[in-house]
């Protein structure tokens, strides 16, 4: 009988689990129920974009500009509102994610179009998205007494005892199993990153598909960009600087290959919840939270060389299968 979780997903499980439950011997109001709610709701943005990048490395590209992206967008609809403070929110979040996947189309247009290689774009557009926001605000910071009160409750509404916030997340993991799962660009996705040549046998637009990935992407990063804008109620050049190595934390830790075509949005969302533990639980152990940065990059070196093993192991029972038969 196995007693140890073999896929990526229940060990993540399992260890979120054992960690909250060895902080909570020591620290018994940790593992109340309030404060994991709270948890979540912290790691709620991180979710969504993990779900983003999960689908742009899928395709064996990554989007590095993710968070400049938020950052872009957030500053946007943030002057946007102080400037209009009767425009409607939701007119503003229509705005916000229109905004994200035109950000994101220009990662995928050089990719698809230029043959460049994602890291060098999204790098490249990365400083560009940072520098546009120096640009529009001119250095200068929103702060909240600028901002109308309807544009900073939204996060903050109360549902079912749990923010809207994490509620949007909660909407946002539930589309992307729909996508990922039952539709043809989703399957798409899984297709071009297990073997692109493969693909395009299949009647499958590579090019095509990563632009989509990357529209996407943009898309989640622009409606990130007014909920961190609106929740902590302030913009300013260096919103969620570095950030996007959260994001590809997340991923990585959930099993999402970084050579493509292997990864769940289950396991998105528990690398995302994994870090989101972790980073609840550096002040309660009396750890720096500037740590944080360090054990995310040590977690993701860790995560990387399980999953080529993992991966290398598969390819020897392929080579055995058909060796024996």
């Amino acid at each position: 009988m196995r007693l140890l979780p073999k896929s990526r997903e229940a060990i993540l499980l399992t260890a979120i689990v054992a960690l909250i439950v060895a902080i909570a011997v020591r620290f018994p109001a940790f593992a109340a129920p309030a404060n994991l709610a709270s948890a979540l709701n912290d790691t709620a943005i991180l979710i969504i974009l993990a779900l983003g990048q999960m689908t742009v490395i899928l395709t064996r590209c990554i989007d590095l500009s993710v968070a400049s992206n938020l950052a872009l967008t957030g500053m946007i609809v943030a002057m946007l509102n102080t400037a209009y403070p009767g425009m409607p929110i939701p007119a503003l979040m229509v705005v916000a994610v229109a905004i994200g996947a035109v950000l994101g189309s220009a990662n995928g247009v050089l990719v698809w179009k230029l043959d460049i290689p994602p890291i060098v774009v999204t790098l490249g557009t990365l400083t560009i998205f940072r520098g546009l926001i120096f640009v529009l605000s001119d250095g200068q910071w929103i702060n909240a007494h600028e901002m109308s009160v309807a544009f900073k409750a939204l996060p903050r509404l109360q549902m079912l005892g749990l923010p809207l916030l994490t509620w949007v997340a909660i909407a946002i993991v539930a589309g992307f199993s729909v996508l990922v799962s039952l539709t043809p660009l989703g399957r798409a996705f899984f297709a071009v990153g297990g073997n692109p040549t493969a693909a395009v046998y299949a009647g499958i637009d590579v090019g095509r598909t990563r632009f989509y990935a990357y529209c996407l992407s943009g898309a989640v990063a622009g409606l990130s960009g007014y909920l961190w804008v609106s929740r902590y109620a302030i913009a300013y050049v260096d919103i969620a600087a570095g950030f996007e190595l959260e994001v590809v934390a997340a991923c990585v830790i959930g099993g999402i290959s970084i050579a493509g075509g292997i990864g769940s949005v289950a396991g998105a969302v528990l690398g995302a919840l994994f870090l989101g533990v972790v980073k609840n639980a550096l002040p309660v152990i009396d750890v720096s939270p500037f740590w944080q940065l360090a054990i995310s990059g040590a977690v993701i070196i860790v995560a990387v060389i399980s999953n080529a093993r993992a991966e290398r192991k598969k390819g020897r029972v392929i080579l055995k299968q058909a060796a024996v038969s």
